[in-house]
C-alpha cells in the first residue's frame, strides 16, 4: 500500500552516505571489533570554547524564540562581513538566507527553479547528493568529469561540451568533496568567460573553502562581478568551525532569489534555532585559532596519510589540496569500489565510501576521510595495507 503512495522522483532519493556505511559498521563494533572510522566527514575537534560559551549566554539570556526565517540581523551582517574578506564578495546582509545546515540551500535552490527536463550539469564525482536532488526535483543530472591526472579539477573545455539550451544550473565545488581537488584561479577565469551573459544558475557549494593546504588559493565564481547575479553560494559552520551537530549553514544570493525561497523556509523549518545563531556570530567575529588549529592538524594528517597510501602496493593516490578527503585509485585491486569497501570493512574493520557513491567517474576509488587522529590513521593504513596483501595479486 505504502509503495504506491510515494512518488516515483523520491525514489531516485538513495543515498550512501557516511551515516549509513557508520550504522552497517555498527555490528561489527557490537561483536567486539574496533572499527576505525574513516567514512563521515566530521571533523573530530570540538566546537571551540568561545562559540560554545555564545551559545550557552544566549541560551540563558532568552534567545529560545522564534527567528525572523531569513536569519536574525546581526549574523547576516557578520556573515555579510566575513564573506566580502574571505570570498571578495559585495554582499550585503539582504543577499544571506541563513538556514539550519548548509543542505538547505541545495534544496531550496533547486525545489524553486528546476523543472521538469532542465538539465544540471554536476561534478563527478561529487557530493552523494547532488544527483539525487537534481532527480527528485524533475532535473536530468549531466555529470562533468573531475580528472585525476588534473588533479581532480575538471577542464574548461569539457564543461563547454556540455553546456546547450537545456542548462539550468552548474554545480562547483571547490575544494572538492570526495577528492580534495581545488580549482585554480585560471579554472575559474576560464569558467566565467563560458557562464557571463548566459542565463544559467550556478550553485557554488564553498563549505570547504576554508580547509586549503597548498599556496593556491580558492576563487568564488561568485567574486565576478558578471556572475554575481546568477551565482547562489552555499556555505556553513559544520567543517571550518567543528560545529557539524549545531546545524547552522548559510546561502549568499542575488537579493532578489530569497523572496522566492522564503516560503520554503517558512513551510519547511520556520526558521534556524535562534541561540545557535548567536554562536555563530560568535564564530565568526571571535577568534579564529580555533580554526587555525584545525586547518594545521589536517594539513599534517594529511601529509602522513596520502604518503602511506602512496606507499602500499596496487594503491595510488592524488594529494588533495583541500577539505579533509583521500580519493585513491582502487583499480589495481581488481575490484569494484562497492566490493573494495566491503572487503576493507569486513576483512580490516575500515570503515570507508566506495567512490560509486559520488556518481559513475566515481567508480575505481574509495573516499577516506583523514579527520581523525594520526594514531588512527596509522592504525588504518597497517590495516589496509595487511588487507591487500591478502588478495596475492
Amino acid at each position: 500500500m505504502i509503495e504506491t503512495l510515494i512518488k516515483e522522483n523520491l525514489k531516485h532519493m538513495t543515498i550512501i552516505s557516511g551515516f549509513e556505511i557508520k550504522q552497517k559498521s555498527k555490528a561489527y563494533e557490537e561483536a567486539g571489533h574496533k572499527v576505525v572510522h574513516l567514512e563521515l566527514g566530521e571533523p573530530d575537534f570540538n566546537t571551540p570554547e568561545n562559540i560554545v560559551e555564545a551559545g550557552i549566554k544566549a541560551l540563558r539570556s532568552g534567545q529560545t524564540h522564534y527567528a525572523p526565517a531569513t536569519g536574525i540581523l546581526p549574523l547576516r551582517q557578520a556573515i555579510s562581513t566575513y564573506v566580502n574578506k574571505y570570498k571578495h564578495l559585495t554582499s550585503t546582509p539582504d543577499n544571506i538566507l541563513v538556514t539550519p545546515g548548509a543542505k538547505p540551500i541545495l534544496f531550496y535552490t533547486m525545489m524553486a527553479t528546476i523543472q521538469p527536463g532542465d538539465e544540471v550539469i554536476v561534478p563527478s564525482p561529487g557530493f552523494v547528493v547532488y544527483e539525487p536532488l537534481v532527480k527528485y526535483c524533475g532535473g536530468i543530472p549531466v555529470a562533468l568529469p573531475l580528472k585525476e591526472d588534473y588533479g581532480f579539477r575538471f577542464h574548461p573545455d569539457d564543461l563547454k561540451k556540455l553546456i546547450n539550451k537545456n542548462t539550468k544550473m552548474i554545480i562547483f565545488n571547490s575544494p572538492h568533496n570526495p577528492t580534495g581537488g581545488l580549482m585554480t584561479k585560471e579554472d575559474v577565469l576560464a569558467v566565467a568567460e563560458l557562464l557571463v551573459g548566459t542565463n544559467i544558475l550556478i550553485l557554488s557549494d564553498e563549505i570547504y573553502d576554508r580547509m586549503i593546504y597548498g599556496d593556491t588559493k580558492p576563487v568564488s565564481l561568485g567574486s565576478i562581478n558578471e556572475l554575481a547575479d546568477q551565482t547562489v553560494i552555499l556555505d556553513g559552520f559544520s567543517k571550518t568551525y567543528a560545529m557539524t551537530g549545531w546545524r547552522l549553514g548559510y546561502g549568499v544570493l542575488p537579493k532578489r532569489m530569497i523572496q522566492y525561497l522564503q516560503p520554503l523556509v517558512v513551510a519547511s523549518n520556520s526558521c534556524t534555532a535562534t541561540f545557535i545563531q548567536y554562536a555563530g556570530i560568535e564564530a565568526l567575529q571571535g577568534s579564529q585559532e580555533g580554526p587555525k588549529t584545525m586547518i594545521q592538524a589536517y594539513q599534517d594528517r594529511r601529509d602522513f596519510f596520502i604518503k602511506g597510501l602512496n606507499a602500499i602496493p596496487h594503491l595510488r593516490c592524488v594529494m588533495p589540496q583541500g577539505a579533509f578527503y583521500a580519493f585513491p585509485n582502487i583499480t589495481g585491486l581488481k575490484m569494484t569500489s562497492q566490493e573494495a569497501a566491503d572487503y576493507l570493512l569486513e576483512e580490516a574493520k575500515i570503515a570507508s565510501i566506495p567512490g560509486s557513491s559520488f556518481g559513475q567517474y566515481g567508480e575505481g576509488y574509495l573516499r577516506f576521510a583523514y579527520a581523525t587522529s594520526k594514531e588512527n590513521l596509522a592504525e588504518a593504513l597497517d590495516r589496509i595495507e595487511s588487507a591487500i596483501g591478502k588478495l596475492h595479486l
